[in-house]
């Protein structure tokens, strides 16, 4: 099996774990406050990716990368996770899977600024669809029950979406240079400050002994599975793949959401609106991503 075959079933795997995660932290954050739970999850991530680096990998890391490795820590860690579980807490899962769809057409964005890439009038119409798309689902929760958290949850999660593709294209050089584990261990290391003095505060609005012991597994699998191996295998695939290729997979995210959420644990709808936005949303990717993803950048 050739590395790009590799790095497309890493991007499938690691989608996969994505999806399962947003009803797995939703039902979490029931009895663990957000700030904690982030928290924990960087602890845990930091813990697990210098345990990886000290047992198979050691290489030294220039200084001048140091600032670079600070930005992906505030942009893949500290804002991307906050702005995630903040999110998704107060909007549903199938919402926050269909918001985050909007992420490839924020890396063609980020990158046209950054690394000066074309925008054509094809992308541009993708654009202009797939933000429709993420507006029309933000606003039809103004018109339905807790509008005001559902509203400001899908804008949460939007913009976790934008701070994400900020990390794929300015993650994209380090990885010519670097194991995958030193960039993850020092953008860890690096947003576990920025994380911590909310995630202290927020220790007391979770009454511990209550929860129940399932919860605990479903932080665990959220920090192992979530935290450590999908962002391992996401910067596995960068090396292989364009940031453009790797943000596109994220459109299976909503489908497999769906799936798990109404039919394992129960606790999500598919409505016609959160369909029609999906659709504008994919539409919207297709265009921007259609030209990029049989081919490396």
């Amino acid at each position: 099996m050739n590395k790009t075959a590799k790095a497309h079933i890493a991007l499938l795997t690691a989608n996969i774990i994505y999806a399962a995660s947003f009803p797995i932290a939703k039902t979490a954050m029931e009895y663990v406050g957000d700030s904690s739970f982030v928290m924990f999850r960087v602890i845990g991530a930091v813990m697990l990716f210098w345990l990886s680096a000290s047992l198979f990998v050691r290489e030294k890391t220039e200084k001048k990368d140091f600032p670079r490795l600070m930005l992906l820590a505030i942009f893949g860690v500290a804002l991307n996770q906050s702005l995630f579980l903040k999110g998704l807490h107060l909007t549903s899962p199938i919402n926050a899977a269909i918001m985050m769809v909007t992420s490839p057409i924020l890396v063609l964005i980020i990158a046209s600024i950054i690394i000066k890439d074309k925008i054509t009038m094809r992308k541009l119409a993708g654009i202009l669809i797939g933000f429709s798309g993420a507006v029309f689902l933000a606003w039809s929760n103004l018109s339905g029950n807790n509008k005001e958290s559902s509203f400001l949850g899908d804008l949460f999660v939007f913009i976790n979406a934008l701070s994400w593709g900020l990390y794929l294209v300015l993650v994209k050089p380090l990885m010519q240079k670097y194991h995958t584990v030193t960039i993850l261990k020092w953008t860890f290391l690096f947003g576990l400050p920025l994380v911590m003095p909310a995630g202290i505060m927020d220790l007391d609005n979770t009454h511990w002994a209550e929860v129940p012991a399932h919860i605990y597994w479903y932080m665990a699998a959220v920090v192992v599975l979530t935290t450590f191996v999908a962002y391992l295998l996401n910067t596995y695939a960068l090396k292989e793949l364009s940031a453009s290729v790797v943000s596109a997979y994220i459109y299976l995210q909503p489908v497999l959401t769906a799936i798990i959420a109404i039919l394992i644990f129960q606790n999500d709808t598919l409505t016609w609106e959160k369909a029609g936005s999906a659709l504008m949303i994919f539409a919207g990717v297709y265009l921007v991503s259609s030209r990029s993803v049989g081919s490396r950048q």
